[in-house]
């Protein structure tokens, strides 16, 4: 099985990179010229995109093929008070020199949209800023250039008192998204609700990849072994890429459900070992705090372990 790492949004090694640069509410609407205001707001959009491209590189130059892209590239796109603005066309030029470089360097990158994107929700309301949001990060992955190989990782959402009536409520709207959006989409287990198990039961009737959390799965179960259900999760994967898993560690024991800096290559070793035999490929986005050093120290641990071959800096054949 070749296995690449990846991680999230920021880098702990760069320097002055934010991706996620940003402007409060209260503070935008201190400034009394609100055409002065918005631009303010693109070029910290600009300033954001650009960071990113900088970790990009910084990636390519430690062989990480694999990224997730920050949800807050463009400071308070989407409130309310912002419902006429549309900042994409405007940062087009940043989005496209992003999307080139990589698609050029051949890395899998991705969104998560925040927790408020939910379709599970019984509130219109909630449902149609969550369907604008996923349209926005598609138009988003649209402009850098990039195809449907770059997806958009969402939970199924809160149950509201009725898990069976959230998860229908969930399957009906999905189906109401444009074809384009369902192809982006990708499922993931969440800690406390939609568990393993009952979110691979949603991606295979609306036909959508699952990506598991072993964490998330650690803690939220019914006694089902991840390694037993990887087989059905993995048959999700139908659109050519390889399957992805989120991995991290508990912060401690009175908080087994945060992550912690850094991820234990033991635990993780006893689940890929398992799937190994029947896994030809597989995609790792670490969720841990220290972001890339997490990743460059979980390498070093697997250094130490016996039938790992090390490929480059960010990628191992178990």
């Amino acid at each position: 099985m070749i296995i690449r790492l990846g991680y999230v949004a920021m880098s702990t090694v760069v320097k002055n990179a934010s991706p996620s640069k940003t402007m409060t509410v209260t503070n935008f609407s201190k400034l009394l010229d609100r055409e002065a205001a918005i631009r303010k707001l693109e070029r910290l959009g600009a300033e954001n995109l650009h960071n990113t491209l900088r970790l990009l590189r910084h990636n390519r130059a430690h062989d990480i093929m694999v990224f997730r892209f920050s949800s807050r590239f463009i400071p308070l796109i989407g409130h309310e008070m912002l419902a006429d603005w549309d900042p994409i066309p405007t940062l087009s030029a940043e989005f496209e020199e992003l999307g080139a470089y990589a698609k050029q360097a051949g890395m899998r990158v991705s969104f998560h949209p925040d927790h408020f994107t939910v379709l599970s929700t019984p509130k219109e309301d909630v449902l149609q800023k969550s369907i604008l949001d996923l349209e926005r990060h598609n138009a988003m992955l649209n402009v850098m250039g990039l195809g449907p190989e770059a997806m958009c990782n969402i939970h199924v959402g809160g149950s509201y008192g009725d898990k069976k009536k959230a998860a229908k409520r969930f399957i009906q709207n999905f189906s109401t998204l444009r074809p384009e959006i369902q192809k982006r989409i990708t499922l993931e287990n969440d800690d406390k609700t939609f568990n393993a198990l009952e979110t691979l039961e949603i991606a295979e009737t609306v036909g959508a990849p699952m990506v598991l959390d072993v964490h998330h799965h650690a803690v939220n179960n019914e006694g089902e072994d991840a390694a037993e259900l990887w087989p059905r999760i993995q048959q999700t994967w139908t659109n050519g890429l390889p399957p992805k898993i989120h991995v991290s560690s508990p912060k401690s024991e009175n908080d087994p459900r945060s992550h912690a800096d850094y991820v234990e290559a033991g635990p993780l070793l006893v689940f890929l070992r398992a799937i190994a035999p029947v896994t030809p490929k597989l995609d790792i986005m670490i969720e841990a705090k220290m972001k890339d050093e997490a990743l460059f120290r979980l390498m070093e641990d697997f250094k130490l372990e016996e039938g790992i071959v090390v490929l480059d800096q960010a990628s191992i054949q178990l």
